[in-house]
């Protein structure tokens, strides 16, 4: 924008300057000629006396004392004879009944003055003959001076209009890197309000929204946090309920079960009042991460009498995720697996570093596999459930920096392959 603002004011410059310089070197081409010619009038009329009264001689002497190469003199008298050096040009013939002095522009630019002088027997002319020379006299280095302000003008006219673009570019600038800054999750950035009055409007806004988004996210999550913390009343009954129970393996299962519900819940809570923005880094090992779900998982798969394939690399797989969206994700494929396939239907849970950093987590069983590639969609479900679990993982994996894709496997069931980012450091 600054670019074409600044281009802009140059060519209405440029047409300005033109208007006004071509106009005003016709005027100094014109000007000089003016006053050659009138030069020339006042050599001629010095020897006017001459011409009236004296001789032939005389008249001869007196052309030749007024003649130079710029400026050079004949008279014509009455009688046709030519006194003083012949202009030998071609010119149009003297008029012998001249009454007023005229002036003839020959072909090859010069000019020619005629000077009627009325004597007893006739009219005489006196004819001056102006070189090119003196016709230029002055007129290109007017030109020069007249070009060389036509360019200052028009460097001034660009200087100022850059710093005049600027003031409003710059402004539109620092708006722009706001909104990407607050597009990124930095919601304390801000605009400092400058510029165009219009500009200067939208900067304040801009500051609005940004409070009123912040306000609205934090309303949000104390939300969710109080809604999750209401859950502990019936977590803790449902607990009180089991710990009633007479002791055995279900009882340990149910109180293992609550357990995790309460880690779950507490979870919540602390996920909805988790920091966010561009300082708060998420990051998590997603060996740990996975090895510990697949183990939670694995009870439930024995009891429907499912094989469980785990291949995760030793050394610690660090990901950009935090680590209760993982196991989230996680939690949502697994038990897809768990709930879509049918009892002793086979899944294999695999982790590979990235080539750039990351991991690479996929899942993939040997049922019947997935409906459609639609299922991904939020809210989308080929098996009369919320169609929420696959989104789970689709952002979880995105917000990393990776993406989700869904295949089949090797024996015709459903391959989802989650790709993470690495952390940012």
């Amino acid at each position: 924008m600054r670019r074409r603002l600044t281009l802009l004011v140059a060519a209405t410059t440029s047409i300005i300057l033109l208007a006004f310089t071509l106009p005003l070197a016709l005027l100094i081409d014109r000007t000089a000629t003016s006053n050659a010619v009138a030069t020339a009038a006042d050599r001629s009329q010095r020897i006017v006396p001459v011409v009236l009264s004296g001789t032939d001689g005389e008249i001869r002497a007196a052309v030749r004392a007024v003649s130079d190469p710029d400026y050079r003199l004949q008279v014509t008298l009455p009688g046709g004879q030519v006194l003083g050096r012949t202009l030998d040009v071609a010119r149009p013939a003297v008029d012998p009944q001249l009454r007023a002095t005229e002036a003839h522009t020959l072909p090859d630019g010069r000019v020619v003055l005629d000077q009627p002088v009325v004597r007893p027997d006739g009219t005489a002319v006196v004819s001056t003959l102006l070189s090119e020379a003196v016709l230029d006299r002055g007129v290109w280095r007017a030109w020069g001076v007249l070009a060389f302000l036509a360019l200052v003008l028009f460097v001034l006219s660009l200087v100022v209009a850059d710093r005049l673009a600027r003031s409003i570019t710059a402004p539109i600038t620092d708006l722009a890197a706001t909104t990407r800054r607050l597009a990124g999750g930095d919601l304390d950035a801000r605009v400092e309000p400058a510029g165009p009055p219009e500009v200067h409007d939208v900067g304040l806004a801009v500051n609005r929204l940004a409070a009123r988004i912040r306000e609205l996210l934090a309303h949000e999550r104390e939300s969710v946090a109080d809604l999750s913390h209401r859950l502990r009343t019936p977590v803790t009954a449902l607990r009180l309920d089991v710990e009633g129970m007479p002791a055995g393996p279900d009882r340990d299962r149910l109180t293992a079960d609550v357990d995790d519900l309460d880690r779950q819940v507490g979870a919540l809570i602390r996920d909805a009042r988790r920091p966010v923005g561009p300082g708060a880094v998420a990051a998590c090992d997603a060996t740990e991460v996975v090895r510990e779900r697949v183990e939670f998982w694995q009870a439930l798969a024995e009891d429907q009498g499912r094989q469980v394939g785990l291949a995760v690399p030793e050394a610690p797989c660090p990901v950009r995720a935090a680590q209760p969206d993982l196991e989230a994700a996680l939690d949502a494929l697994l038990g897809n697996v768990l709930a879509h396939t049918p009892d002793g239907v086979r899944f294999d849970v695999t982790l590979t570093p990235g080539a750039d950093g990351g991991g690479v987590l996929v899942v993939s069983d040997e049922g019947r596999g997935l409906p459609d590639a639609a299922v991904v969609t939020r809210g989308r479900s080929g098996a009369g459930s919320t169609g929420l679990g696959l989104d789970i993982a689709r952002r979880t994996a995105e917000v990393s920096g990776g993406s989700l894709s869904v295949g089949v496997s090797p024996s015709g069931g459903a391959c989802i392959t989650l790709r993470l980012g690495p952390p940012t450091t």
